[in-house]
């Protein structure tokens, strides 16, 4: 029996009671479950109803409750995209008046359910028959087999013209090595191709990994980086005007956006830290001494590029011209980086680090590094932090190119800042 034929065994009465008892199930009894199962079911059939069950375990990080009725294979749960930042797109396209979509490399389907919730009618393509039947039994299960329509075929060869828009999530993992693929013209298909295909259609929108070069973007076209709860998921390269409202696309556009709040910032073009050096750039982001407060830029800010840009937009500047932290003298909010109160700023040195964390009875220290050689593990072996009970954060970088550390604490705590 292959995959395929197990797979719609577990669609059937028998296999739709063995996935309802292991709704719960314990890994650790995994074992014991399997013995106890096989007495009464296939052991192929337990097998699988056991793999799926691991599965939703680990897609209820993405999906939440959906998980549990929803059927995944190992790389739909790998590679398919957070509920929350489908939804964000699916939510952004229905506003440029998208109401037919063809998704392209859709895999399990998860995107598709995030269109379809937003009213998209939508065409699931892919050219895997395991993950085309994930996708098929995941529209039912969700109440929307209605709007989503699943064809397993190459996506190169399907025809999207009539279509409002086009998404394209090409496969980023080697299937040989199992591991990332950086280059994306090494992608299934390649963004070349993926990037005609967007230009072809009115409204268009590609999934990329968040590292992409920037050199490696079309210049016709917005790039997002999208964080989840602080974490970089993602980068959509986004096409076209639309019909309906904000935001649209911006040619040569860098954005970031933050979810779940959704705050979202289009870059100004200023020059950034994280970005490579450009000769002709002006004006540059100003540089200068550590104030009272620390801004940690989001991920996703630097991913973009727009350090510079949230710089400005707290009246900040940065500790060192190749290092993406932003300090100020006064506190200024901002949903695009998270501020720390600055105690204490002091060239690098572990055992005077150590005596003043000994001497203000610090018992819970929190490391972050950025231009720092010395890696935070290490560091807090040597720190060897005792039974105290207050608490720090430690900032291990440079400033104005010298190895120095920073101490205070997030700006949410009740801690006066100056030194």
């Amino acid at each position: 029996m292959n995959d395929l034929d197990t797979f719609h065994r577990l669609r059937t009465p028998e296999g739709q009671a063995l996935l309802a008892e292991l709704r719960d199930h314990d890994p650790a009894d995994e074992l014991a479950a399997a013995t106890r199962l096989r007495r009464e079911h296939p052991a192929e059939l337990v097998s699988a109803a056991l793999g799926q069950a691991r599965l939703r375990q680990r897609a209820a990080a993405k999906f939440g409750a959906d998980a549990w009725r929803m059927y995944f294979t190992p790389n739909g749960v790998e590679q398919s995209t957070r509920a929350t930042v489908a939804t964000h797109r699916a939510t952004r396209l229905a506003a440029l008046g998208v109401r037919t979509l063809a998704d392209l490399c859709c895999g399990i389907g998860g995107d598709a359910l995030a269109l379809a919730r937003a009213g998209i009618r939508v065409l699931a393509v892919d050219r895997d028959p395991l993950a085309c039947a994930a996708a098929r039994a995941n529209a039912e299960a969700l109440g929307l087999a209605e709007l989503i329509e699943v064809r397993c075929a190459d996506v190169t060869e399907v025809d999207t013209a009539g279509y409002d828009a086009v998404f394209v999530d090409p496969a980023r993992r080697s299937k040989a090595r199992g591991g990332r693929i950086f280059d994306p013209e090494a992608y299934a298909p390649p963004l070349s191709w993926a990037v005609e295909a967007a230009r072809k259609a009115p409204v268009a929108a590609l999934k990329i990994a968040p590292g992409v070069p920037h050199e490696a973007l079309p210049e016709d076209a917005e790039t997002e980086w999208i964080s989840d709860g602080g974490d970089v998921k993602e980068a959509v390269v986004w096409f076209g005007t639309g019909e309906g409202g904000a935001p649209r696309p911006v040619p040569g556009g860098r954005r970031a956006t933050l979810l779940p709040a959704g705050g979202s910032l289009l870059g100004t073009g200023l020059p950034d830290p994280s970005a490579a050096p450009a000769e002709d750039a002006s004006p540059h982001p100003p540089v200068g001494p550590v104030g009272d407060w620390l801004y940690e830029p989001d991920g996703a800010v630097i991913r973009a590029h727009l350090v510079a840009d949230v710089a400005r937009q707290v009246g900040g500047r940065l500790i060192d011209p190749t290092i993406a932290y932003i300090t100020a003298d006064r506190l200024t909010a901002t949903p695009y980086a998270t501020a720390y109160a600055i105690t204490d700023v002091l060239p690098f040195h572990v055992k005077r680090l150590k005596a003043l964390l000994r001497e203000r009875e610090v018992g819970i220290a929190v490391i972050k590094k950025r231009g720092s050689a010395v890696e935070p593990e290490e560091l807090r072996k040597k720190l060897k932090l005792g039974g105290g009970r207050k608490s720090c954060t430690i900032f291990l970088t440079r400033v104005d190119g010298a190895p120095s550390m920073l101490l205070g604490h997030p700006a949410t705590d009740p801690v006066t800042p100056g030194r």
